[in-house]
């Protein structure tokens, strides 16, 4: 086959390079490289899902419905009969039916019971039967497996997870001052671009004696940005390190959630189109993990874990 046909809701558009041929007095046009952009319809967007795709991959991809509305999809589907024109959406994970989210991962995973920690003073609260039952940002579902004294004491949210010790770690405090760097600073690794190099919007360049430029530095660029699947974007800056594959993100507001493994999506600023992601690193937990071992050892008094 050709090319692979997808009912993704997003879109495609080719950019078309000249380049002089050798003689330099004629044109050749490049391959034209895939651009990609969010389709039109907010909800049902899912350029974050294929924001790591390579140039290869998406030049044998095409989304027919990717310039639609989901209603103008299902006009369509009515109009031409198909037989599930009048299907309800499906929320959440499709796949499982009504199978509980937690049953499918205990069946998969099993459980494996740790500590529940406060946060701010290291203080064990309550038992959990696994970490991959918790995620950064969760509120709902927590105090189930809090002591009651401490679940008065709410609400509670998870703030961190140390997988080595199996511990998840909570706080009361997640809407208070504490919590503004944690929740808008962190570190991206792995980071990608929909073109295969750095746009020229992060690259800092200066011109040779040949007359032709070379990075001499990063920029720090102000982009949209997409932290999770949904309508929501948000802005912020990234500034690359190093060899560009890891950088630094300030979002202008405070996140809900940042979990280390989650794509962050690029967008241009203003616009729809989507130029790369990277990965929200590990080191958004260290200084979590890092003051509970000083709390553990003594060396903490008279101050909170997170100031």
């Amino acid at each position: 086959f050709d090319y692979v046909a997808s009912g993704h809701y997003a879109r495609l558009e080719d950019e078309v390079s000249l380049v002089p041929t050798t003689d330099s007095d004629t044109m050749m046009q490049h391959p034209p490289k895939k651009r990609l952009f969010r389709a039109p319809d907010p909800i049902k967007d899912q350029s974050y899902f294929l924001c790591a795709l390579t140039q290869n991959q998406l030049s044998k991809v095409i989304f027919p419905i990717g310039n639609y509305q989901k209603w103008e999809v299902r006009e369509l589907a009515s109009h031409f009969q198909l037989p599930n024109r009048d299907r309800p959406d499906s929320q959440g994970l499709c796949f499982l039916g009504k199978v509980r989210f937690d049953d499918f991962l205990a069946s998969y995973l099993g459980n494996r019971p740790g500590d529940v920690v406060d946060a701010y003073d290291g203080e064990v609260i309550g038992r959990h039967n696994g970490m991959w039952f918790h995620t950064v940002g969760q509120r709902k579902g927590i105090g189930k497996v809090l002591n009651p004294f401490a679940t008065a004491r709410g609400p509670w949210y998870v703030v961190a997870k140390d997988q080595k010790r199996d511990i998840v770690y909570v706080s009361n405090r997640y809407e208070e001052e504490d919590f503004v760097r944690a929740r808008s600073e962190f570190e991206v690794e792995d980071v990608r671009w929909i073109a295969g190099e750095p746009p020229v919007c992060v690259v800092e360049s200066s011109q040779l004696e040949d007359g032709s430029f070379e990075r001499s530095a990063w920029k720090e660029v102000r982009m949209d940005m997409k932290i999770r699947h949904g309508p929501r974007i948000v802005q912020g800056s990234l500034m690359l390190k190093e060899d560009g594959s890891t950088g630094n993100i300030c979002l202008e507001k405070k996140d809900g959630g940042l979990a280390p493994g989650q794509y962050v999506v690029f967008y241009q600023l203003g616009t729809d189109e989507c130029l790369g992601a990277g990965v929200i690193s590990e080191r958004h937990w260290a200084k979590f993990l890092q003051n509970y071992e000083e709390l553990s050892a003594g060396k903490v008094e008279e101050r909170g874990v997170l100031k």
